[in-house]
């Protein structure tokens, strides 16, 4: 099974991700097959507007967490950096593909597929998503750092700091993260309609209109920024302390619920000393 799925509907094209088992945690190989369907959409010339979804339970609870080992001559270090720079350029792709994506998110919409989601031109949210980043909770940093572009500096600390995954769709539309809500079972309607609306305009004027709005940020210093806080989390992803190593240890052998009540535990009991 396809666990990408490319599909054109006249100007409209549609890449759903297809991993339901998984809440469509994004792997690797997706990420390759992302890649590729936007290189062939954006080469379209028919393909006017893209509506990204996701098939199942979830839009998508992140990236697959499993970054595998590194290579036989290489050091950890020199893996992670490959590895988010990969994932860091996946999610840009996005930002950077020359037509309109429209993004219609539904059930879990976490962690690095919240950044994708909020790369995209326009987000549109089923009433019953839960929309979230709690890398932080478990030692990790943030592979793009876009919120703070979109949603400003005040909301995407909240976000970011907290490590929240519970942040329900109308919060997401009050703080910017998302354009609209619409009722679950009328979420893909609705993202076609929007990419209809679109797609009737001259084709030319909305590519170019894309274009100004991405340079208003970029001018801005987006570009610069994002490739500086990757930096930042490359060096949390290297870096390690007593606590992480122990969490890290529960975290595999006993699961995320048992590390994330040991290190609860430890503060508690820090708190009583």
């Amino acid at each position: 099974m396809k666990q990408v799925i490319y599909e054109k509907r006249g100007a409209i094209a549609h890449l759903k991700l297809n991993r339901p088992d998984k809440l469509n945690a994004i792997s690797g190989p997706m990420l390759d097959a992302m890649t590729g369907i936007l290189a062939k959409a954006e080469q379209d010339e028919e393909v006017r507007v893209l509506v990204l979804s996701g098939e199942g339970r979830a839009f998508s609870a992140g990236f697959d967490l499993d970054m595998g080992a590194p290579g036989e001559h290489e050091t950890r270090a020199d893996f992670v950096r490959r590895e988010l720079r990969k994932d860091f350029d996946a999610i840009m792709r996005f930002w950077d593909f020359p037509k309109p994506v429209i993004a219609a998110v539904h059930g879990y919409c976490l962690g690095s597929a919240m950044e994708i989601s909020a790369v995209c031109d326009i987000t549109i949210a089923a009433d019953d998503c839960r929309f979230g980043a709690p890398e932080v909770r478990f030692g990790s940093g943030i592979v793009c750092l876009i919120l703070p572009f979109i949603l400003g500096q005040k909301n995407a600390s909240e976000m970011l700091l907290s490590g929240s995954d519970r942040i329900d769709a109308r919060r997401a539309e009050a703080i910017g993260l998302v354009n609209r809500v619409v009722p679950a079972a009328e979420l893909a309607r609705a993202a076609e309609e929007m990419a209809a609306e679109i797609a009737l305009n001259d084709a030319i004027a909305v590519r170019l209109t894309k274009r100004a709005i991405r340079q208003s940020a970029e001018v801005a210093g987006l570009r610069t920024a994002l490739e500086n806080a990757l930096e930042i989390d490359i060096e949390i992803e290297t870096t390690e302390t007593p606590e992480s190593r122990e969490f890290n240890r529960i975290l595999d052998t006993e699961g995320p619920k048992a590390a994330l009540r040991w290190r609860a535990d430890r503060l508690n009991k820090a708190g009583g000393e």
